[in-house]
């Protein structure tokens, strides 16, 4: 399919810099597809997060992705003689105790076995420093650090000296605070590794979590730790011209087996964002259903794929042209997103990781 085919216009003033306060307050819009996509944009009904216990049924099951997101914007400098350049790296992607394959701007700046000092300098490493040597510089700009450090104190200096990798259309209009530390982090995160944040959690609290619990709706959780590969425009006219970046992500084999057990008894299983799903459907095997899994995926899902673990997603609005748009289109058609954007727009939803919610069902095939 054109990339084009999945582009519409935002209004800035729809581009959340702060979440909601409380998380759970913020709006949701429903959307169920309607049997004849054409020219209609199903049943789009204007609710809150605080309803989604009331809008599912007793038995189904939410699945959270535990990730936890790492301080991984880091600034540096390359000292090559006299010669020093300064370097900006996002990590995106652990090969090793001692090694992350980083985006870096400027990238050209870097040759294999350069010598990079993150962040204060002339100070002890574990004290506001933490040095690296270029192990590889690939082709698609991507390089490769191995660092000085290796596993838990790697990840301490990284915690000590990185900052929170906003996502560029909020890094543009602000820095990062020290509210970012909280906000862009949901409340159950747990396995440190994620560079962005699975923000369809981002509303999720304590008291909405009773109140799922009281209506009888499950929880479980899988893992993907999100690249930084999430923020990167689609360059390619075509959506077969384009290339994923991998993402590593596990789904156990008792949470594989529970949720076979949810939709073999009639209920739903609702992914709570496009990382939950994606990870998901990796793990899907076929006719044989959900099964445990722990890699790399670099799954890319547009309209025409089939779903074969989810029956409903939990997510925010994604940006024009992008992977994610996709994913959703495939998942409730694209006619029937179209229409509902359009009502987001027009409504004053607030979109991307700060913004407002949706909950999609799949599209009505014939």
């Amino acid at each position: 399919m054109r990339v084009d085919d999945f582009d519409f216009d935002l209004p800035v003033e729809n581009i959340a810099l702060r979440p909601a306060r409380p998380r759970d307050s913020a709006r949701l819009l429903l959307v169920r597809p309607g049997a004849a996509e054409e020219g209609a944009g199903g049943n789009l009904s204007d609710r809150s997060v605080s309803d989604l216990p009331e809008l599912l049924e007793p038995g189904d099951a939410l699945v959270f992705n535990d990730t936890r997101v790492i301080p991984a914007q880091l600034q540096g400098t390359r000292t090559r003689g006299d010669a020093v350049a300064r370097i900006g790296a996002t990590l995106h992607l652990r090969a090793g105790p001692d090694r992350w394959v980083a985006f870096v701007r400027p990238a050209k700046k870097l040759a294999v076995g350069d010598r990079v000092r993150f962040g204060g300098e002339g100070e002890m490493c574990l004290a506001g420093t933490l040095d690296a040597t270029v192990a590889e510089k690939r082709e698609t700009g991507e390089i490769l650090f191995a660092f000085d450090l290796s596993g838990p104190a790697l990840d301490d200096a990284i915690a000590a000296v990185g900052h929170i990798p906003l996502p560029p259309y909020i890094a543009a209009k602000r820095g990062e605070d020290a509210l970012d530390r909280e906000d862009y982090q949901t409340i159950y995160a747990e396995k440190d590794g994620a560079v962005a944040a699975p923000t369809a959690g981002l509303h999720f609290t304590e008291r909405l979590f009773a109140a799922l619990d009281a209506r009888g709706i499950e929880r479980h959780t899988v893992t993907l730790h999100v690249g930084a590969g999430t923020f990167l425009p689609v360059k390619a006219d075509d959506t077969a011209d384009h290339k994923m970046h991998a993402e590593w992500g596990e789904v156990s084999a008792e949470t594989a087996a529970a949720l076979r057990a949810v939709r073999a008894r009639g209920n739903k299983v609702v992914a709570v964002g496009t990382t939950s799903l994606r990870i998901l459907e990796s793990a899907a095997q076929g006719e044989a259903g959900l099964a445990a899994f722990s890699g790399e995926t670099s799954i890319f899902i547009t309209p025409g794929y089939r779903f074969r673990a989810i029956d409903a997603l939990m997510t925010n609005f994604h940006l024009p042209r992008s992977t994610l748009f996709m994913l959703v289109s495939a998942f409730s058609g694209l006619d029937t997103m179209r229409a509902a954007y359009a009502h987001a727009i027009a409504s004053g939803y607030r979109f991307y990781s700060y913004g407002d919610s949706s909950l999609l069902f799949p599209r009505v095939t014939e």
